[in-house]
Formats: C-alpha cells, structure tokens, sequence
C-alpha cells in the first residue's frame, strides 16, 4: 500500500499538514471560496459522476499538494495561460514533489500519477454540498462558557476536504484502507447541512435529542445520492463511532489534529514578528533594487 510509514515519521509529517490547512484561507480573483472549498465540490462531482473513490482520493490529495505551492495555478489556470496540458501536468507534479521528504515515494508516485487520470465530473451537484460550504464551523465552545468566535470562520466543507486528505495521507501508517478514509472524511458532517454548528455547548443542550437530530439531517443529505453512491457512503461512515479499526483510527487522527492545527493557525498570526516576515521569509528579497529598498526602510525608520 502507497504511504506506510512508522509513528515517528508520522509525527514529521506536521509542517506539511500545516500548509494544507493553509488551502482553507487561499483564493485568488473569478473563484469563488477557498481551494479547499472548491476542492470538496470537485471530489463530490467526480463520485457522483461514477469514478473510483480511491481514484478521486489520490487526485484530490494530489490537488492539495500541487495548490499548497502553487495556489490556484492549477492546471485549467495555466492551460489558460498558453501552456500546454503536458506542460502544466509537469508543473503541478513538480509540486507534489517538492514533498518528497515527508512522502512515501509510492505515494509520491500515485499521487504524480493522479494527474493523468480520469477527470470525468457531474454537471449537478447534491444540494448538501453548498449547503456545507455555506454553514460556518462553530469556532471554540463548552459547556457554560461564551463560544470563542474566530474569522474568518472556516465551513464545513473546508473542514472535510482537509480531513479526507489529512486521512489519505496518514492512512498507511495506520494500515487503513485510505479511500475508505476519505470518502468517510468526506461525508463525516453531513447533518451539517442542514444543522447549524452550534459546537460542543449544542450538542449537549440537545442531549438526548441530538441522536435522531442527527440521524435524520443526515438522512436528507444521503437521500440525494443514486443507490450505488449512498451505499458506498454509508459503509464508509460505519467507521466514524470509535477507533476500534484502522480507518477509524486513520480518520480520528485526521480530523482531531485538522481541529488543532485550525486553531492554532489563527493564533500563529499572533506570534508572527517582523523579524520573522523580513528575515526568514524574506520579504524584501535579494534583487536589483534591494540596497535602495534597505536605504528607503532606514530613512522611514521601518521596522
């Protein structure tokens, strides 16, 4: 299986999941929502056009990969520009490769070759789908405390596509079947749709009307995939109650450390310096006209 790894190169795989989450907060003119918003709705448009799960588990992680260097320079963006199909394939596997050091080379290769699969979307989209990228997460929240409201709030969809993608790539060193991961990932807060997030504090208010609550929101959202895609989904969502299998533990870990990492990277934003921004990230970089720059910042007394 592509992406085994051992719990100590798992833990490596951090700095990456951080640039993933990333996609959450990316956008770029004439598209509307995030990358990972219009990531969900495209792996949600290739399953309900018939293709694999796993086939459209390998594109959409390496579509991650390829927009956490690229950003919306995806392929259509660059076909657009004048380059031709191959050319903008290479580019966008180039990405994936610049994670060779976090990456199972099998699972660098599947996800390279991932690329030149099928493509084949649906023209109609289950109405869940919008419904989840509209409907806010409900941000920091317990029991008797005020909820903790961060902006921009992440949605829902955001939320699954991150977590799938998260599973796909920490489903070897679970020994979990990774399309199974995703595809549950995917479709883990379907009552979501139609449920506000009302977080941790809601959900026990409701207390024992949360169940059948649940249960029937997500019975909406399943009744408008066909036959063969439902079944598909519901077998896959029999591993979210527990950890007691290798898909559950794959998807767990996902979705407890996208919880995390989403907080933590709203309170990054705090601790960034502007030695951080002019040293490391270089933002007056080297060029031409960089002494002049460095003279201009001295005579304004920036920083």
């Amino acid at each position: 299986m592509p992406g085994q790894m051992t719990e100590p190169e798992r833990a490596r795989l951090l700095p990456l999941l951080r640039e993933l989450g990333d996609l959450k907060r990316t956008t770029s003119a004439g598209r509307p929502g995030s990358i990972a918003t219009r990531l969900f709705r495209s792996a949600w448009s290739r399953l309900v056009a018939g293709q694999d799960v796993g086939r459209v588990a390998m594109a959409t992680t390496a579509g991650c990969l390829a927009a956490a260097r690229l950003g919306d320079l995806d392929r259509a963006a660059l076909t657009g520009l004048g380059l031709v199909q191959d050319e903008a394939v290479r580019i966008q596997q180039d990405a994936v490769r610049e994670f060779t050091a976090f990456l199972d080379p099998d699972l660098i290769a599947a996800l390279c070759g991932s690329f030149n699969g099928d493509a084949k979307t649906s023209a109609v989209l289950p109405h869940f789908v919008e419904q989840l990228a509209d409907q806010p997460r409900a941000g920091v929240t317990c029991p008797g405390r005020p909820r903790i409201v961060l902006q921009p709030a992440e949605n829902h969809a955001e939320h699954c596509l991150t977590v799938a993608v998260y599973g796909v790539i920490l489903a070897g060193s679970y020994g979990a079947d990774s399309a199974k991961v995703f595809l549950a990932a995917l479709a883990h807060h379907l009552h979501n749709a139609a449920m506000p997030d009302s977080g941790f504090t809601g959900e026990m208010l409701l207390a024992d009307h949360l169940g059948p609550v649940m249960a029937r929101a997500t019975d909406v959202a399943l009744a408008e995939l066909g036959p063969d895609l439902r079944r598909a989904v519901v077998d896959a969502r029999a591993i979210l109650p527990d950890d007691a299998t290798p898909e559950g533990r794959a998807f767990h870990a996902a979705d407890v450390i996208d919880r995390v990492l989403e907080i933590d990277q709203h309170l990054a934003r705090a601790r960034v310096t502007m030695a951080d921004v002019l040293g490391p990230m270089a933002l007056v970089h080297d060029g031409p006209v960089k002494p002049f720059h460095d003279r201009v910042l001295a005579e304004m007394g920036l920083p």
